[in-house]
């Protein structure tokens, strides 16, 4: 059978997925990497003086059948993922590392770069961000250090693809690995009708039918811990999924290996650190200003999680408990406070949000706000559960396809996000993107979901419209490829849509009755949307504490994991009955990749820009088609061919305030 990554892509983009092998990755990766090799080689070989278009242009046009076949792989080793796939995934990500780091360190091809930026050519803005990006990328790489040096930073680079890969796939391994088997009436007291619903198909899915069964993926363990009056079997659960990481693996020395090879390869590169270094190309720019935000962030959030924590207390001696109140006790006792506070009871609002409508509720934000409109259409998918849809614009013109693939499974990495199998770009032609959004919501029919199920599938919607609206010449700038304090601007302003009441009335739909959901039942939503935040801020600040800590470190990585998150967390005066969001041994995001390492700030950098931003929606109304139109111009299409802050001055007519953000947390 011919290898599908050398025939031509269908029209529509969206790869041949029930054509591909696994044995064609390497052939296509091994084509792939000679075919760009000669591509640079020509590059460099060119004697006539170095330009934008026989030297910059000519790179963006290098490596598209390493793309194509890059982004099939490495989506579905996220998403759907095999024992052939992963051995694949080990052996390859080291070799893509190196690849690039060959391109990105090779002096010849930097001095080009280098001649054409001191010449400073004549170029259009998006050309001129473009040049800027490359350069960076060469001066990030090492090209212009030592020989010696730039081989070391190269070999820092390649181990490191491993590292990270193994790190992931031992997380994987203990999420899969670990359940929890119930089936007695106590072990089930207190869990409500849809949360044993999803434990039962679970447990199905696991060949252990007329059982319950729980796992430590967040859409299991959150509802389990929120309802389940067994406090032995909450603590089983809870102190499962903070040793992640290390049950039947152990990330700790891969962490120590990751941490001193970054700090090693930082040094070598002129900085401090790997915060340093990392910063050095993002908003913030230093881990100063990080801190500084966060500094002022944490110190209302520490009073307002003493508060919420006397609570908790209060409410266990009320329920005739002798114990002192644990992190395993914080969701339980925290619903407790919610229904009879609000008389919020979740269970009861999960009808309203079955998965099919809240999908469409997005779809029909994102038509009143832009215009788009989402087709289903019939193609080749990865796997049964993906749906696509093709999606034009307002003059029926086509924009793109989205995939949607929402349910957990074992094959798949746990938490959300948003990836794409082609990338829009109008280099030498219009290509249309194809986006795709991962969640892990439980399977179960029908699939209802909680509130901060419904606020991740408009946040990853968010982002899959700053991939799919992107409207960029080159495909290195265009929808998400943005600063890495920028990127999360798109998804977080959407999720304020979601709890608009009159967003709400028009998905929000009772599966059983067809009853739109009652203003009482919103008012109480909105009532409650700061209650229980001192928590929320606190586990996700202190993780981004713990991320700067990590990547702080100047020398030979600490040789107790638990040691330095203790003292970690000791140094920012952490209340104990609250742990970070991630623990170091399956804090994905930041070792389990570059992106997110030195980054997890990114999610409160960026909700200072979404807060702010929405206020422009709530001053004119917020489907008002100007101030859209705007963030769509200035924000959606525009990628990274803008310095980011430029971007929303553009949108805003000022540079944010802190003080939306604070008030939308409750913490003012």
């Amino acid at each position: 059978m011919a290898n599908p990554f050398f025939e031509p892509l269908p029209e529509n983009g969206v790869p041949e997925f029930d054509q591909i092998l696994s044995h064609h990755y390497e052939e296509a990766f091994e084509r792939g990497f000679e075919e760009q090799n000669q591509e640079i080689l020509s590059i460099t070989g060119n004697s006539e003086v170095p330009t934008f278009l026989n030297t910059i242009e000519a790179m963006e046009r290098s490596g598209v059948l390493l793309e194509r076949v890059g982004n099939v792989f490495w989506n579905l080793t996220s998403s759907d993922t095999s024992d052939e796939l992963q051995a694949l995934e080990l052996k390859l990500s080291p070799r893509v590392a190196a690849h690039n780091s060959q391109i990105y360190s090779d002096p010849a091809l930097f001095k080009r770069v280098q001649a054409i930026t001191e010449s400073d050519p004549a170029l259009d803005p998006e050309a001129s961000q473009l040049l800027k990006e490359i350069h960076q990328s060469f001066v990030r790489a090492g090209a212009h250090l030592s020989e010696s040096a730039r081989e070391r930073v190269n070999e820092i680079t390649e181990s490191l693809a491993g590292l990270t890969t193994q790190f992931g796939q031992n997380v994987l391994q203990d999420v899969n690995e670990f359940e929890l088997v119930v089936g007695g009436a106590e072990d089930i007291s207190g869990l409500p009708d849809s949360v044993l619903n999803a434990a039962k198909s679970e447990a199905e899915s696991r060949g252990k039918s007329g059982q319950y069964v729980f796992t430590i993926s967040r859409s299991s363990i959150t509802p389990f811990l929120q309802y389940a009056d067994s406090r032995s079997l909450r603590e089983k659960l809870y102190k499962a999924y903070t040793d992640c990481g290390t049950m039947t693996t152990n990330n700790h020395p891969v962490i120590q290996d990751i941490i001193e090879r970054r700090a090693e390869r930082a040094r070598i590169l002129g900085f401090d650190s790997h915060a340093d270094f990392m910063l050095d190309d993002r908003m913030a720019k230093t881990p100063e200003a990080v801190k500084g935000l966060l500094d002022r962030v944490w110190a209302p959030c520490q009073e307002k999680v003493a508060k919420e924590a006397q609570d908790l207390q209060s409410r266990i001696q009320d329920d005739g408990g002798n114990f002192e109140l644990q992190p395993w006790d914080w969701w339980y006792y925290t619903e407790k406070i919610r229904q009879e506070r609000f008389d919020l009871d979740e269970e009861a609002v999960k009808p309203y949000f079955k998965l099919e409508n809240v999908r469409d509720g997005a779809f029909e934000v994102a038509g009143k706000l832009y215009g788009i409109k989402f087709e289903k259409i019939d193609v080749s998918v990865y796997h049964p559960d993906v749906v696509a849809y093709e999606v034009a614009d307002a003059d029926d013109s086509k924009i793109g396809i989205f995939l949607f693939d929402f349910f957990m499974r074992p094959s798949k990495q746990g938490g959300a996000w948003m990836s794409e199998f082609r990338s829009q770009s109008n280099l030498d032609e219009h290509v249309h993107p194809v986006i795709v959004n991962c969640c892990n919501f439980p399977k179960s029919d029908p699939c209802l979901l909680g509130m901060d199920e419904v606020r991740t599938l408009f946040h990853e919607f968010g982002h899959g419209l700053h991939g799919l609206l992107s409207k960029v010449r080159y495909p290195r700038l265009s929808g998400t490829n943005v600063k890495q304090d920028f990127v999360e601007l798109p998804s977080q302003i959407m999720e304020h849509w979601a709890l608009e009441p009159e967003v709400l009335k028009s998905y929000a739909i009772h599966h059983e009755t067809g009853e739109p959901i009652p203003d009482e039942l919103i008012k109480k939503l909105k009532s409650a949307q700061t209650f229980n935040q001192g928590f929320a801020t606190t586990e996700y600040l202190a993780a981004c504490y713990l991320d700067l800590a990590w990547h702080q470190q100047e020398g030979k990585a600490p040789q107790d994991v638990d040691g330095f998150e203790r003292k970690a967390m000791d140094d920012i005066h952490k209340i104990k009955m609250v742990d970070p969001r991630y623990r170091s041994a399956y804090f994905r995001h930041v070792f389990e990749g570059e992106h997110y390492s030195a980054g997890y700030y990114v999610y409160i950098w960026a909700e200072v820009l979404d807060a702010d931003g929405f206020e422009a929606f709530r001053e004119k109304g917020i489907f008002d088609q100007e101030t859209a139109r705007s963030f769509r111009s200035n924000i959606l299409e525009k990628g990274g061919t803008v310095p980011p802050m430029e971007l929303y001055r553009k949108f805003r007519g000022r540079e944010p305030d802190v003080e939306p953000l604070l008030k939308n947390r409750g913490l003012l």
